[in-house]
């Protein structure tokens, strides 16, 4: 593993990880990895190019030739810009589906490590800290209330013209955290050595303000 400092942020959904993720980035100047988003773009390609999502290998196949690249002006995929396609919840959805699957997560461990570059790298996602940066220099597990989290969630959803009912929201995070915890590889929990912090009650700000305090506890 490359000496280039590496903080994880893992949780489950709707913990906040992915925005906690991009503010501590920019307050270091550092890099960010969206690894959901790789696992999204996965979903969407496999559904693009018709195939059986329930096929782990041809799932994998489409992981390991992904045309993909990210930049300030969005996500590109095979020089589509996606990221609008990449939040919709069926998306989502088949996302939690396929990277259950250990050929997939294979597939995508060393395109993950590929972003890890000077100065630095924040990335989030399930297991980042367990799996694809396992001796990163701070490990952080962001966790919330199912009914926070739903209350997030659904306040997304309600933003972009989505109407849906907060206890499908809360059933969907339900079903998503026992897929994810419970997965043969590489399921959601936090990594021995990771500092557990609780979002329920915290703003974004005060949640990146907690990351901030542990980096600098580490780095003095």
């Amino acid at each position: 593993m490359s000496a280039v400092s590496v903080i994880t942020i893992d949780g489950p959904t709707a913990s906040g990880k992915g925005t906690v993720a991009q503010k501590v980035a920019a307050h270091l100047g550092w890099h960010v990895l969206d690894s959901g988003a790789l696992y999204r773009l996965t979903a969407l390609a496999a559904q693009q190019q018709a195939v059986d999502l329930n096929d782990a290998q041809a799932v994998a196949e489409v992981a390991r030739n992904l045309d993909v690249r990210f930049d300030a002006q969005g996500t590109w995929l095979a020089g589509q810009e996606v990221e609008a396609q990449l939040r919709q919840e069926q998306v989502g959805l088949v996302a939690s589906q396929v990277a259950a699957y250990p050929k997939v997560r294979d597939a995508l461990l060393q395109r993950q490590r590929d972003f890890l570059q000077p100065p630095g790298l924040v990335a989030d996602g399930r297991d980042m800290g367990t799996v694809v940066f396992p001796t990163a220099t701070l490990k952080v597990f962001l966790v919330a209330s199912v009914q926070e989290r739903a209350r997030r969630r659904h306040k997304q959803l309600i933003d972009k013209g989505v109407v849906v009912k907060m206890e499908s929201v809360v059933e969907d995070l339900r079903a998503r955290d026992h897929r994810d915890q419970n997965r043969a590889i590489a399921p959601l929990q936090p990594a021995p050595d990771a500092h557990v912090i609780d979002s329920s009650y915290l703003s974004i700000d005060e949640t990146v303000a907690q990351v901030l305090a542990c980096w600098s506890n580490i780095k003095t």
